[in-house]
């Protein structure tokens, strides 16, 4: 009889410790929450400005306004333009972007050739990632040729 007894008492400790110790960890967890709600998360939002066309070898500049919520980011960890000729990803070129302290971040750059090019804005800040694409005409774009290869 004191054996059982004495195993009912352990049990009744240590189900007590448990309930005592999630009841703190629902403080705990509930501080937490509070505490995140008072510093909103928000979209990182990048608007990546480049015109339509260019002209062979005219200097085009590429302009990335970043945004968090309605904040201007001049602070953003990384900003690359990334670029290419249509169907060759593989040969991309990077440029690093001038932060111009204001949320905009710039470079520029010039085509040798005719053809259709695309580029990426890489834009890290406020621990998120975006990259936002967009393409560029340059010259007569690609011949009919390329534009057949580049749709099979």
């Amino acid at each position: 009889m004191i054996h059982i007894s004495k195993k009912i008492w352990l049990l009744t400790v240590i189900l007590a410790f448990t309930l005592l110790s999630a009841c703190g960890s629902d403080d705990s967890t509930e501080e937490a929450v509070e505490g995140d709600s008072e510093e909103e998360l928000h979209e990182l939002k990048v608007e990546f400005d480049v015109p339509e066309t260019a002209d062979v070898d005219e200097t085009i500049e590429m302009k990335a306004n970043v945004t968090y919520g309605e904040e201007d980011v001049a602070d953003a960890d990384e900003v690359v333009f990334e670029f290419w000729e249509a169907g060759n990803e593989e040969d991309s070129t990077m440029l690093e972007a001038e932060n111009n302290e204001d949320g905009t971040y710039t470079a520029e750059t010039a085509f040798e050739q005719d053809g259709v090019y695309e580029m990426y804005a890489h834009v890290t800040a406020r621990t998120q990632h975006t990259m936002p694409k967009k393409e560029v005409t340059v010259g007569e774009g690609a011949s009919e040729e390329e534009q057949a290869e580049s749709e099979n």
